[in-house]
């Protein structure tokens, strides 16, 4: 059985096996474009805002 599914970037049909080894992208330029997106934080994942950023000098444990 093969499964088909959707490129994330572009909706291209991209098949779920060795033959694209960038899935579930259908490319390297489709991997890359969504890396830029989660690096812009264009795409985040909901959560709580941090109270205290914790890489500042004033963070935990100064």
């Amino acid at each position: 059985m093969t499964t088909t599914v959707e490129c994330p970037t572009c909706k291209a049909p991209v098949t779920w096996d060795e033959s694209f080894p960038d899935r579930p992208f259908c490319s390297p330029r489709c991997r890359l474009i969504d890396l830029g997106a989660w690096a812009s934080e264009e795409h985040v994942i909901p959560g709580d805002e941090l109270e205290q950023d914790v890489f500042s000098e004033d963070g935990p444990g100064r």
